[in-house]
């Protein structure tokens, strides 16, 4: 089943019912600020010569959580998270929304800027709060039910 998109307004009710917010950004740029609650697990890792690929990506997930868990995902701009569902869906995810504005904002198909989280006025957390971070997250078991 493909991801929907959804926006940040949206991704805030999902969070509201239950769904879990997993942002795919690296760790630098998620204590730099990240929606409340959100859970990080990079997608991409800051290298010397910038960002590549997290290999223990897709594992962390599975060993993090269930396939049918409801879960939002957000990174900068929308280019990570589409990734990263696509990733997640082919492995089995079912419960997939993409966050496409992303944290900062995204550009749409006739190039205007799409305001992300960050600048729509929503709350904002900023740090490695205990449980949220990547080195948490990768010791997290699956929610049951």
């Amino acid at each position: 089943m493909a991801a929907k998109s959804v926006s940040p307004e949206e991704a805030a009710a999902l969070l509201a019912e239950g769904y879990v917010y997993v942002d795919v950004r690296s760790e630098p740029e998620f204590e730099a600020g990240h929606v409340p609650g959100a859970l990080n697990v990079p997608l991409l890792n800051q290298g010397p010569t910038g960002l590549v690929a997290n290999p223990e990506f897709l594992s962390v997930m599975q060993q993090a959580f269930g396939s049918a868990e409801k879960l939002v995902v957000g990174c900068k701009a929308g280019g990570r998270s589409k990734k990263a569902v696509d990733q997640l869906s082919a492995a089995g995810f079912s419960e997939l929304s993409d966050m496409s504005a992303g944290w900062d904002g995204a550009r749409d198909a006739f190039g205007q800027v799409v305001p992300g989280w960050s600048k729509r006025g929503l709350p904002v957390e900023h740090g490695k709060p205990p449980g949220q971070a990547y080195a948490d997250v990768k010791q997290r078991q699956p929610r049951s039910g």
